[in-house]
């Protein structure tokens, strides 16, 4: 992973500000545009991206869009057949899929979402092209964080997303020919420049990268680790480097699910204990659904991403991550970050954790082990 000066990058919070800035993207779209993403649902926010898909079609612009075949399973194949028909590139990755399979293979999602307009605009981040408001019950609006990349970086986020398709396409004999118009040479931003990385992790040369970045920021911490992230069963050597940085004065901060949408996602809880009693403070996100995979070390290092910390990012599915060495950016994403945990976290504490929630650490060890389970079957479980 290596750093790269004199690009702008903006947070993007929710929804609300990254569906606005990816549609107005498309709109002056000239050349193409790759849209990636695990979950694409065809209600009003994926109608709205998708007619935008169509209008840039429209015009000649090349639209090329990757969906999981997973994630994104219950879109309509009439919704799929209409963006075909209207000059969109559809392509689903590992179609085939199979709830009781535990083959690595149907495992390996698309979990990235990553957008690249033109080779001069890009986001990256958690958020699917799914409406905000879609959350069980109807409750409160998810919470969640993208970016909006340009720059030099550019280059990077580019070359990945197209050396994908065009993987994808020739595995799926797509014989129509991939974008080769004019190469586009990103601005490099000298004003209010900002330096960053883009890192993913896959199943061939980037297996550890994500983890690995991570782990180094963590070790070099100082003064506070905050980590907000929806699905976290951390590894055995995450969980020493966050104790390890607790003891040596660092102020680290969890911000978790506190709404749990399955099962597994209980075997968090199995670690609320040791966490606890070495000093890492614990909030649960209750108001709504947190999709976040965001952290902030020191208010200089932050991240902004798709991939959560637990063995199916960080193990198996394809993710994607931007890493931001900047003061202004980290302190702006802390800022969001403290001020959700102030309006819909409940603190964890020591002694409420011992006293009243005897099912709950049951329930965290029973879906542990099945976690501990299913990692030995597809071979990973010296790493938890």
């Amino acid at each position: 992973m290596h750093f790269i000066g004199g690009n702008h990058i903006q947070l993007l919070r929710n929804g609300v500000e990254y569906f606005p800035a990816l549609e107005h993207a498309i709109d002056h779209a000239l050349h193409h545009v790759y849209l990636q993403t695990y979950i694409y649902e065809a209600d009003a926010i994926g109608i709205k991206i998708g007619d935008a898909m169509k209008r840039a079609a429209s015009r000649g612009v090349s639209i090329y869009l990757l969906i999981d075949g997973f994630g994104s399973k219950t879109l309509p194949p009439a919704y799929i057949e209409s963006l075909r028909i209207a000059g969109v590139n559809v392509l689903i990755y590992r179609q085939k899929i199979s709830p009781w399979t535990f083959k690595k293979n149907r495992l390996r999602r698309l979990h990235q979402k990553v957008a690249v307009i033109d080779d001069l605009v890009s986001f990256v981040g958690g958020i699917n092209i799914i409406d905000d408001n879609n959350v069980p019950n109807q409750i409160a609006p998810r919470v969640d964080y993208a970016v909006r990349v340009q720059g030099p970086l550019l280059i990077e986020i580019s070359n990945s997303v197209k050396k994908l398709w065009q993987r994808l396409a020739w595995m799926h004999f797509h014989i129509k020919p991939t974008f080769k118009g004019p190469i586009r040479v990103p601005v490099h931003y000298a004003k209010d420049s900002v330096k960053a990385a883009f890192v993913t992790r896959d199943n061939i040369l980037h297996r550890r990268d994500i983890e690995a970045a991570y782990l180094k920021a963590i070790h070099n911490a100082k003064h506070e680790i905050i980590i907000a992230n929806a699905y976290f069963i951390p590894g055995r050597r995450f969980r020493k480097a966050l104790i390890s940085a607790a003891d040596r004065g660092v102020k680290v901060k969890l911000l978790l699910q506190g709404r749990k949408e399955y099962f597994l996602m209980f075997a968090t809880h199995a670690f609320y204990n040791v966490f606890l009693k070495n000093g890492i403070a614990i909030y649960e996100y209750r108001k709504s659904f947190m999709h976040s995979k965001v952290a902030v070390i020191d208010q200089e290092w932050a991240t902004v991403g798709s991939s959560n910390i637990d063995p199916f990012s960080l193990f198996l599915a394809r993710e994607a991550n931007i890493f931001v060495k900047d003061k202004h950016f980290a302190k702006t994403l802390h800022q969001d970050i403290a001020t959700t945990i102030h309006d819909g976290a409940y603190q964890i504490s020591v002694k409420n954790w011992n006293k009243g929630n005897s099912v709950k650490r049951f329930l965290s060890w029973v879906a542990y082990g099945l976690v501990r389970i299913f990692l030995g079957v597809i071979g990973y479980a010296d790493q938890h």
